[in-house]
């Protein structure tokens, strides 16, 4: 689209159906070098991406090409299947079919990056669903707890 000019910079979380730690650090790069292919191919700019065993973060540049609930179909549908048909996991790997998605402008970028890039240390002090709390209550996202993301129980 000529004489179009965005800038969209959206920081996206989602986790493991049921929350369940299932992500491993032997292919965790792998997947991440997976999923930014899907970023890549739908013409968007991946940014950084990071995670824990049970929920990942994605910043990435997003073009007006595409819905954002496109793309997050593309992404985890695209890399359950990926990682079932590698047989990374016993049984069936699914994402949880919510998400939460914000948007930052280009300056907040070097300090979300480098909170993405440190997940594990910023795990040792918090929960997921702490941390997606935090980011709901920041971003001022209404949202009823029954669909929440929950603790493993």
């Amino acid at each position: 689209m000529p004489n179009t000019y965005t800038q969209i910079h959206l920081h996206l979380i989602f986790a493991v159906q049921n929350r369940i730690s299932l992500i491993q650090d032997s292919w965790a790069e792998r997947l991440y070098q997976y999923i930014t292919g899907i970023v890549q191919t739908n013409n968007h700019k991946m940014i950084i991406i990071n995670g824990m065993p049970d929920h990942l973060h994605i910043v990435i540049g997003m073009r007006p090409l595409q819905s954002l609930s496109d793309l997050m179909q593309d992404i985890k549908g695209s890399s359950s299947k990926w990682i079932n048909d590698n047989k990374f996991v016993a049984g069936k790997f699914q994402w949880q079919e919510s998400y939460g998605a914000f948007s930052y402008n280009k300056s907040s970028l070097p300090k979300l990056m480098e909170y993405v890039k440190n997940q594990k240390t910023h795990h040792q002090k918090k929960t997921f669903l702490q941390e997606y709390k935090e980011f709901l209550d920041l971003f001022e996202v209404e949202y009823d707890e029954r669909y929440i993301f929950h603790e493993i129980e």
